[in-house]
Formats: C-alpha cells, structure tokens, sequence
C-alpha cells in the first residue's frame, strides 16, 4: 500500500532547521550584538518562541530579531556547521559575534 512507502519516505527526512538573525543585548537599552539562532520547530511561531525562550535563559535581556528562515541544508562553514548540527540533535544554538573582532 501507498501508506508504507509514505512512512518510510517520512522517516528519512530531515527536521526543518530555521536560522533566526537578529541582534541581542545583556542588558535593557545596551549594545547590541549580532545573533544567529539554528534549532529544529514545526512552524515560525514556534521557532520565534523557541529562540526567545533559549536567549532569555543565556541571560540576553532584549533581543530584536529581523530574519527567519528554514536552512537549506548543513554550512559549510564555522560556526555555523556545528550550530546546524546541534539543532538536528534538539539544541538550540546560539552563535554570536563579537563586534569588536575584525571578521567577515
């Protein structure tokens, strides 16, 4: 039956990975700094709520997120290959960027 062959296609897939770009503070009215957040939800509104939720317990007091999107597959890059990595394994990981540092 057609059922068995949906199930089994299903189970190969891959959770959808959102990345959410934003910019977070320590503190009420501070500097903001560049964030990127990867974790695996159903839907943008879980996304956005996971996301809040895990920045709040890193102890960011305001956060202004600009972007949410679903990744396309895992980085080729650092940082963003090991965050793409832990949220396939149910993280919610946060990359920061450091404003003072001379990167790309």
């Amino acid at each position: 039956m057609n059922s068995d062959n949906d199930n089994s296609q299903d189970s190969g897939d891959a959770p959808a990975i959102f990345i959410i770009i934003g910019q977070v503070s320590q503190e009420k009215g501070g500097d903001m700094a560049p964030v990127h957040v990867m974790l695996a939800a159903p839907d943008e509104d879980t996304a956005v709520r996971l996301c809040l939720d895990a920045l709040s317990a890193k102890g960011y007091a305001e956060a202004d997120l600009d972007q949410i999107g679903l990744m396309g597959g895992m980085p080729d890059e650092e940082p963003h290959a090991s965050a793409y990595q832990g949220a396939l394994e149910g993280e919610v990981a946060v990359v920061t960027f450091d404003q003072a540092a001379n990167g790309r």
